[in-house]
């Protein structure tokens, strides 16, 4: 508390843009294992991705270093938009006195980013288009072949609108009011507990860290297959209408994956997403928690 929901939403966007940057290989790789073998039995497909290490040498042999960057400049619009409104609307919260009640922090986390993933879901879905291309020797997913972040934006509106930027958007709510409200309760509380038993110093970098890495946990183990879910919506082929070929909404493509794919495929990249969120947490609400305290 005690700094201006204005002034959070500049501080929630930068933090999460640093966060990102330091990120953006980890959700690259992320992309590719949650795509591959996409609505195929497990053990009937090629998979040129095999765990976080070996589908990161995988990139970099397709596209090179900078390969592990790609979609950066996308993810970073993402990344600046959702947690700039996430903290925006959740320091609203903390002003109000609503983080007091009995769940508040969970709520006001939830709908916190919700509202954040709304925002954001263009720079999303654009992002998910860039970092699942790639040479079709290794290719996973439908490729959308977009030659750079304003052609992707350009071609989406010009075939299918407005509607057609927010494509996907029913998959992002609940990935990012999950993880909005796991994350931010868990670290709210995990930075008080250890504080209360005097293991590390309130306010100190330790204290803000060990919040972080346990909110890192808890967010990979319930947001992931909200995950898989919102990187198929997002990046599945679609008619000229905008109408998805492969999935027809939240539900269906959670069906789909299960009886396909089996119940583990709702947990494709699951390290990925751990090794991902777990420094994107700590980075970001560490990023967040010392810049208010600037």
């Amino acid at each position: 508390g005690g700094v201006p929901p204005a002034i959070d939403l500049v501080l929630g966007a930068t933090a999460g843009c640093l966060a990102c940057f330091l990120t953006n290989p980890l959700e690259v790789v992320k992309t590719r294992l949650q795509l591959q073998g996409e609505l195929q039995p497990p053990g009937t497909y090629p998979r040129p991705y095999r765990g976080v290490l070996r589908a990161a040498v995988a990139v970099c042999r397709a596209d090179g270093l900078r390969g592990l960057q790609k979609g950066l400049a996308a993810g970073l619009l993402y990344q600046g938009l959702m947690n700039g409104v996430r903290f925006y609307c959740y320091s609203h919260a903390e002003d109000a006195g609503w983080t007091g009640y009995p769940g508040g922090t969970v709520a006001a986390g939830a709908v916190a980013g919700a509202v954040g993933a709304i925002v954001g879901s263009p720079a999303y879905l654009v992002k998910t288009h860039l970092q699942a291309q790639t040479l079709s020797a290794i290719a996973v997913g439908h490729q959308h072949n977009h030659e750079s972040i304003s052609s992707a934006f350009r071609s989406i509106y010009q075939q299918h609108g407005v509607v057609g930027l927010w494509r996907g958007v029913t998959g992002a709510v609940p990935r990012v009011a999950v993880g909005s409200a796991v994350q931010l309760a868990t670290f709210a509380s995990a930075k008080d507990w250890v504080c209360e038993r005097q293991w590390f110093r309130k306010g100190s970098w330790a204290a803000v860290l060990a919040g972080g890495m346990v909110s890192g946990v808890a967010v990979a183990v319930t947001m992931t297959p909200f995950d898989v879910i919102s990187t198929r919506l997002y990046n599945q082929p679609v008619d000229a209408d905008g109408t998805g070929k492969l999935y027809r909404g939240f539900l269906d493509c959670i069906l789909q994956i299960s009886s396909r794919e089996g119940l583990l495929g709702l947990y494709k990249g699951i390290g990925a997403v751990y090794l991902r969120l777990g420094p994107h947490t700590v980075l970001s609400l560490f990023f967040w928690d010392k810049l208010r305290n600037m």
